[in-house]
């Protein structure tokens, strides 16, 4: 690898061991995957991976029970910290009931992910309480052409500092101060685990939210459906990252994601807030599902200050809870 790392404002902990998995889709170049594992080395880490390229089945990194059993595997593995999502794609949903979820949260490892992996973070919290990240992947992110130096500073600061605050430049957002329980994650996979076992039970959250490829009529059916199914009047605040590559045709006749933020804001029970730097973008944070959020808004951006979340070398790095009693403490 040729290509000079991001500078690092945190150390990685010697020894840290990350195991790669593939709960969704696998590598469309297997390259990614080379390059992914030699980043994570050269920042100091042991990669364990249990993603064979030459198992891959359909469309899927491996078969159904062949996926399940990589991520118990992983948490079952001594020596593993971290356990990273090779990609997202699809598939992660397929695979919910063949996971034993206590035994994950009991594991002590962090579990890393984003996009199609919001269905592992929010079955976990559901079935558990245990907290996990909606964080970089191996392919996208340290196999990615272009490494981000934002992606991998706050990936790094999050694994290993208990505590962190996120500063939002962005107008025309509501004023407001709350606190609560962060989740949240891809749109689509919230709504499509709506009135299943592994969707949260949250009262008083502050929910985060992305997607690509949706139009802004489609997100705002999918903000509707959580808005008639109880969730967002249960909710103090909804953050809104990255909603992009979608386009817009001449039928829309101006209907574009400005008018649609502004229907949604009008009829929605939660205030909104636009900015957030996460989502399928080059350059995000990482985000502790489950964590404990504050959040201070006002008409040029907001402070959301994120504490009480496991981190690498912290009381064997998994703290389980019951979320229900964290929600009344806002």
């Amino acid at each position: 690898m040729t290509e000079s790392l991001p500078t690092l404002e945190f150390q990685v902990p010697a020894g840290t061991c990350v195991a790669i998995v593939a709960p969704g889709g696998y590598a469309p170049d297997e390259a990614a995957v080379t390059k992914g594992i030699a980043v994570l080395e050269a920042q100091g880490c042991r990669v364990k991976s249990f993603y064979d390229h030459a198992a891959r089945h359909q469309r899927f990194g491996a078969t159904d029970a062949g996926r399940a059993a990589q991520i118990q595997q992983a948490a079952a593995d001594p020596d593993v910290d971290i356990v990273m999502a090779l990609r997202g794609a699809y598939g992660m949903s397929r695979i919910l009931p063949a996971l034993n979820y206590p035994a994950l949260a009991a594991s002590g490892k962090l579990f890393v992910g984003y996009s199609d992996i919001t269905a592992l973070h929010l079955a976990l919290l559901a079935q558990t309480g245990a907290a996990s990240f909606a964080g970089p992947m191996l392919c996208g992110d340290f196999g990615a052409e272009r490494l981000s130096a934002m992606t991998m500073d706050s990936f790094w600061r999050t694994m290993t500092e208990p505590s962190q605050t996120i500063t939002v430049a962005s107008e025309g957002n509501p004023v407001l101060q709350t606190e609560g329980v962060l989740w949240g994650g891809n749109l689509a996979m919230l709504v499509h685990l709506l009135g299943t076992p592994y969707f949260p039970d949250i009262d008083g959250g502050i929910l985060f939210v992305e997607d690509i490829n949706e139009h802004p009529y489609r997100v705002e059916r999918m903000l509707l459906q959580l808005e008639h199914a109880g969730v967002l009047g249960r909710q103090h605040a909804v953050l809104l990252g990255d909603f992009s590559n979608y386009r817009l045709s001449d039928y829309d006749n101006g209907y574009d994601f400005a008018q649609m933020l502004s229907y949604a804001r009008a009829h929605l029970s939660a205030p909104l807030l636009t900015g957030l730097p996460f989502g399928h973008i080059a350059d995000r944070v990482t985000l502790p599902v489950g964590a404990w959020a504050k959040l201070q808004a006002n008409v040029d951006g907001y402070r959301l200050q994120l504490d009480d979340y496991p981190t690498l070398g912290r009381n064997g790095m998994r703290l389980v809870r019951n979320v229900s009693d964290r929600a009344t403490r806002a």
